[in-house]
């Protein structure tokens, strides 16, 4: 399949199709920022080299992607490290499988959470769109998902310290989802997809 304009050449360079299970990049559809649709948002729960959750966020037709080592949390107090990784393709968004070893990112994957977003910077004067807002390096969006709900922000933190420029943090916002002292991750390892847990696909089930 044809990347036209290059958004899914890291995604496709990093993997051999013949051996990963995982989708293979496709064009990017034409999107228009500027609508207001609910889009696509899933979080995967992989066991690679380390256990982590993958945070996607659909942006002109591509999936936006950060590492999430410890997973989202629904408390404001908490602030989650996410580092910012390769655009991955639409189809990714429903992947649950395994990762063959010694390929990138070999291990057990499963769709930890999924569900629709809102561009909750449309709001602001100006408004900005979801480009604009990764941009500014300022990200606020509503999810509504299965498991997670409610506003979250994505705050780019580079330059603070040399070798950060990919590093954001993931902020649940105060409001009525906010739900401190919880622990989603833990309270809920399923996935929303198969009800399998990450351990089921690592034994083959």
């Amino acid at each position: 399949m044809s990347d036209r304009d290059g958004k899914l050449r890291e995604y496709r360079e990093k993997r051999d199709f013949d051996k990963t299970p995982e989708p293979g990049p496709a064009a990017p559809a034409p999107d228009g920022e500027e609508e207001q649709r609910p889009r696509v948002f899933v979080i995967q729960k992989h066991d690679a080299s380390r256990l982590h959750y993958d945070f996607r966020l659909e942006v002109q037709g591509v999936l936006k992607s950060w590492v999430v080592p410890k997973g989202p949390s629904l408390s404001p107090k908490d602030k989650r490290l996410a580092v910012m990784t390769e655009d991955h393709p639409l189809a990714y968004a429903s992947f649950e499988g395994s990762i063959p070893e010694g390929e990138y990112g070999g291990g057990a994957v499963i769709v930890w959470d999924h569900g629709t977003y809102r561009n909750l910077k449309l709001d602001d004067t100006p408004p900005q769109t979801m480009p604009e807002a990764l941009a500014s390096g300022h990200v606020l969006v509503w999810l509504e998902g299965q498991k997670l709900r409610g506003g979250f922000a994505l705050i780019h933190t580079a330059g603070r310290r040399p070798g950060d420029e990919d590093n954001w943090l993931l902020i649940k916002k105060s409001d009525e989802r906010a739900q401190p002292g919880s622990d989603i991750v833990g309270e809920r390892p399923e996935s929303v997809v198969t009800g399998r847990v990450i351990e089921d696909v690592k034994g083959g089930a």
